[in-house]
């Protein structure tokens, strides 16, 4: 109803602040306002020399980006001069058997039981949603499917990785410390022939085996958990689960450890061999050794996923 007097109806310049104070986005409004005003106390200026706090400021926060950028140009170039050392001659096969045995046998243990894990995992988790469905009778291809297709090769990498890279890492961190690799290129041995091309190589040569490894004690563990609870034998088991699978579900999930074990055993040998400060440096090397394998282990599983769903369609 229409009433007399003045109008309730708000001015256009007071109508345009109640719709933005309105909107959805107000938070992020807010959130700059927040950080602007951080900001401008982070770089108060001495004397009002605003260009100056501005510029150091944005330089300070530039720093980690340009240390990171830094870092990727360093390892390229070692990874240059490893992948030279370990085609040239003479090869270092007694060093590369060692290293294999140290890398690929003595995490044997470790892996196997990672594997037997999952598939104990998968095997439960998956039982009672299946059942909920009315698919049970699925559940041996789900178990086998995720295990060959990701979940072995996936954590088989991670779990060699915390044991292989830290065990590199302090070793030559160790040996650098202690000038035993300026020892070695005194007397006209090649430490990147030797120390790291062959780290290098056993990595890539061991992680598609023992990842394999990792995919038989899953699956076995698995039809041991749902035999647990739903007797069914072995070779029912296996005939189920292995119905439709290829050799291009299998094979480049497993090969792309590969990828894995090169970016291990790289980015170990590199911490190690840079290291610097004594002790403390060498637990430095040791914990970035595991910590940057980890995470481009999984930068480098996002890419390598989607190339093998591109080349090896399903």
């Amino acid at each position: 109803m229409q009433t007399c007097g003045h109008s309730n109806r708000p001015t256009p310049p007071t109508l345009a602040l109640h719709s933005l104070l309105t909107r959805d986005d107000m938070p992020l409004y807010l959130s700059i306002i927040v950080l602007a005003i951080a900001a401008g106390g982070i770089a108060q200026p001495r004397g009002g020399d605003w260009y100056g706090a501005w510029k150091t400021f944005w330089r300070g926060a530039a720093l980690p980006f340009m240390l990171f950028i830094e870092w990727v140009g360093e390892l390229a170039i070692f990874c240059g001069r490893v992948a030279r050392a370990a085609v040239s001659r003479p090869f270092e096969f007694r060093e590369l058997l060692r290293q294999m045995d140290s890398i690929g046998a003595k995490s044997l243990p470790l892996v196997a039981l990672a594997g037997a894990a999952t598939g104990v995992v998968l095997s439960l988790q998956t039982r009672d949603s299946l059942a909920r469905f009315g698919a049970k009778s699925l559940l041996p291809s789900v178990i086998i499917f995720s295990i060959i297709k990701e979940s072995g090769p996936i954590l088989t990498a991670l779990v060699v990785s915390g044991r292989v890279a830290a065990g590199i890492g302090a070793e030559l961190g160790s040996m650098k410390v202690t000038e035993q690799i300026d020892a070695m290129e005194a007397s006209a041995v090649d430490p990147y022939k030797y120390l790291a091309a062959t780290r290098v190589v056993a990595c890539i040569l061991m992680l598609p085996l023992l990842t394999a490894i990792s995919d038989v004690c899953g699956i076995l563990m698995g039809w041991v958990s749902a035999t647990l609870a739903d007797p069914i034998s072995l070779r029912l088991f296996l005939n189920t689960g292995l119905n439709g699978v290829r050799f291009n579900d299998f094979l480049p999930p497993t090969f792309k450890t590969a990828v894995f074990g090169l970016i291990m055993g790289s980015v170990a040998c590199f911490q190690g061999m840079r290291t610097v400060g004594g002790t403390a440096g060498v637990g430095r090397a040791t914990t970035s050794s595991v910590v940057f394998s980890s995470l481009l282990i999984i930068v480098a599983d996002v890419i390598l996923v989607r190339l093998i769903l591109v080349f090896f369609p399903g």
